[in-house]
């Protein structure tokens, strides 16, 4: 067990590599095959973040193992990584219903072993309006994946704004993290309290979670 307090430059480190984590999953590359192309958006994120969630899990587990001397330091980065953990936890949680939904909407199995089903054209779709390059790029893509070329369309369209909801997650995740290993650098982390803004108050991510649920009420 710790017996001192660990530095503020420990702690900040800590946040540092969290949001280094998280930065992880926003840019892996996942390789998608030409029959599941309108998931390659998504792919990358629903591969990666799964074993990124666990190890900050697991790493939170050890720091409070650790039992932490209650200093405002010490809880100011609980806090703020606690805090990130369970954003990611919901943003993750989010992405994979998401990506389920458009592997049901594709017709895909259910489970191994299932049959998969032949998904109808969306009604009045019509790839006239396209380019005849275009039209040729859209058709190819959704042979490849035995999809309707308006409903292939329909699925990438809903996986790159997926994708782009869980980045947004992401971004502000780490810009918090890093934002408050910045605030205990400068070691201006004296007290932790509700309300007011700068580093005297709640970690930058507890304010947003905050000011997220009061939006939604």
């Amino acid at each position: 067990m710790m017996t001192a307090a660990p530095t503020h430059a420990d702690l900040a480190t800590w946040l540092v590599e969290a949001a280094e984590a998280v930065s992880g999953i926003v840019t892996t590359q996942h390789s998608t095959p030409l029959s599941r192309s309108y998931l390659h958006p998504v792919l990358g994120p629903l591969a990666s973040g799964p074993a990124v969630l666990t190890a900050l899990a697991d790493r939170m587990e050890d720091l409070l193992d650790e039992e932490l001397p209650t200093t405002p330091a010490t809880l100011f980065t609980l806090a703020s990584y606690a805090s990130a953990l369970g954003w990611l936890t919901e943003s993750l949680s989010e992405l994979t219903q998401t990506v389920d939904a458009l592997a049901t909407m594709a017709g895909l199995p259910p489970h191994p072993g299932a049959s998969p089903t032949v998904p109808a054209e969306l009604e009045g779709f019509d790839l006239s309006g396209y380019t005849p390059r275009d039209q040729e790029t859209v058709a190819s893509l959704a042979a490849e994946a035995a999809l309707p070329p308006g409903l292939y369309l329909q699925l990438l369209g809903r996986a790159l704004l997926t994708a782009s909801d869980f980045t947004e997650a992401c971004t502000e995740i780490i810009g918090a993290l890093t934002e408050d290993a910045h605030d205990l650098l400068k070691e201006t982390v004296s007290f932790v309290r509700l309300g007011g803004e700068g580093p005297d108050s709640l970690p930058t991510l507890v304010r947003s979670l905050i000011a997220r649920m009061e939006t939604d009420e």
